[in-house]
């Protein structure tokens, strides 16, 4: 293996484990702003999988390349739809008090 792919999945390895650790901690309240933070992540992540799988370095990084494409881009999509429900959630309710 090169080294620049172990450097790279080092890191890989430590920003999925402290994304874990801080989404945990949140507070509830803070879940529906936290998701769109996220899905704006998660677009720059779909280009960097694109810059990625169209270079052709390597089968390897090309099939991981288009692998990330796909699961970020559902990500985003999925956050999008779920942050829209929660706010027609939050719309809702606070039609019925008035």
């Amino acid at each position: 293996m090169p080294a620049g792919f172990t450097e790279s999945l080092y890191v890989f390895v430590l920003a999925g484990f402290l994304g874990f650790e801080l989404i945990k901690r949140v507070s509830p309240l803070l879940h529906t702003p936290l998701m769109s933070l996220t899905n704006a992540l998660d677009a720059i992540v779909v280009i960097a999988a694109i810059i990625i799988c169209g270079r052709h370095e390597s089968n390897l990084s090309t099939i991981l390349g288009a692998i990330a494409v796909a699961a970020a881009f559902s990500n985003m999509i999925g956050g999008f739809l779920i942050t829209d429900r929660m706010l027609r959630m939050f719309k809702l309710s606070g039609r019925k008090k008035q």
